[in-house]
This record gives structure tokens, C-alpha cells and sequence, in this order.
């Protein structure tokens, strides 16, 4: 079963792939961010949610690098200004899903100790996640339009045309052999 942009399950692996990087480039954001957070807490007194956001700043920062230049390298590289503008905005919006669940954990049910935020703090990150995946690969980082094949081109769905036939050399008769001169 093929579709325009390939097979179903070429466009499977393909998005496979995606996943892939994109956890490995989020996996590091996830480590800055609790560890920046973490630090942040058990260095000074700033009140959690504070201190949270600082830590996704930190990691927001790390991650566009990590997108650009690795998980994103083969998306389209014009319009910079744009596409930091729109990571920067949707980062936003993620930083408001994340912080938005520890902020109610801790204020809004009295979770806050050391256990409790890291936990919140953690499920704020996994549910901003889903949002970030679908609006970066979606709105910032997009992808390149498939290469059209050169006309006249066979596709993968259009089987290949015959081969011109070769035209062959006409043959000349051999030259028949002279008779040998009569001995007398």
C-alpha cells in the first residue's frame, strides 16, 4: 500500500526516527531541567515555581540547540528568526503546561516537599512534552517538501518503460574466397 509521500510503513520508520531523536535531545532537557531545578532548590531560597522556571528556561535553551543541529538538522534552515520566535513561543506555552502542574501541586494541594516536586515537576515535563512535540514538528521545524522526480522520471508506483531497442550494424556479406591459380 503506497501513499503519495511513500509507504505507510516507510512513513512509520520515518516518524519512528523523529521520535527517537527527539527523546534523546528531550531526555538531556529533562536531566538540565531537574538538575538546574534541583540545585536552584537546595542552594537558595527561592520558592519552587521560581526556581522551576528557571530550570526550563535552562533546558528550553539546551533543547533548541539539540533540535536544530541534531534532531531537526534535515528540516528547512531558512527563516531563522521566525523559527526562534515560534520555538521561543511554544517553549512558552510548555513552560506554562509544565510549571502550571507543580505550581497546582504545590499551591493548590500542599505537595512541596522534596519527593512531591520532583515527581509534579516531572509530569508537568511529560505532559508539555506531547504539546512541544506536535508544535515543533508541526510549526518550527518544518519539513522540507519531497523532491519531485526529474520529468520523465519513473516513480516507485509507475514501472519502468522498455528500453529503446539498440539498432544493430548492418552486416556485410564475407567476401568469398579467390580461387587458387590453376597450376598447368
Amino acid at each position: 500500500m503506497s501513499t503519495q509521500g511513500g509507504s505507510v510503513l516507510e512513513r512509520v520508520r520515518g516518524l519512528l526516527r523523529e521520535v527517537a531523536r527527539f527523546g534523546a535531545v528531550g531526555g538531556l532537557g529533562v536531566l538540565v531541567n531537574l538538575g538546574v531545578f534541583n540545585l536552584i532548590r537546595h542552594t537558595t531560597d527561592l520558592q519552587v515555581v521560581r526556581a522551576s522556571v528557571i530550570a526550563t528556561v535552562v533546558a528550553i535553551a539546551t533543547n533548541y540547540l539539540g533540535f536544530r543541529y541534531y534532531a531537526y538538522r534535515d528540516r528547512a534552515q531558512s527563516g531563522r528568526t521566525r523559527e526562534m520566535a515560534l520555538f521561543a513561543g511554544f517553549s512558552a506555552i510548555g513552560l506554562v503546561i509544565e510549571n502550571g502542574v507543580l505550581y497546582t501541586a504545590t499551591y493548590g494541594f500542599g505537595w512541596d516537599g522534596p519527593l512531591a516536586s520532583n515527581v509534579f515537576k516531572f509530569i508537568g515535563i511529560g505532559t508539555a512534552t506531547v504539546f512541544r512535540f506536535w508544535s515543533y514538528r508541526t510549526w518550527v521545524f518544518k519539513a522540507l517538501p519531497p523532491v519531485a522526480p526529474p520529468v520523465g522520471a519513473a516513480t516507485a508506483t509507475e514501472p519502468l518503460p522498455d528500453p529503446a531497442p539498440v539498432p544493430r550494424p548492418e552486416r556485410r556479406p564475407e567476401p568469398l574466397p579467390e580461387p587458387e591459380p590453376a597450376n598447368s
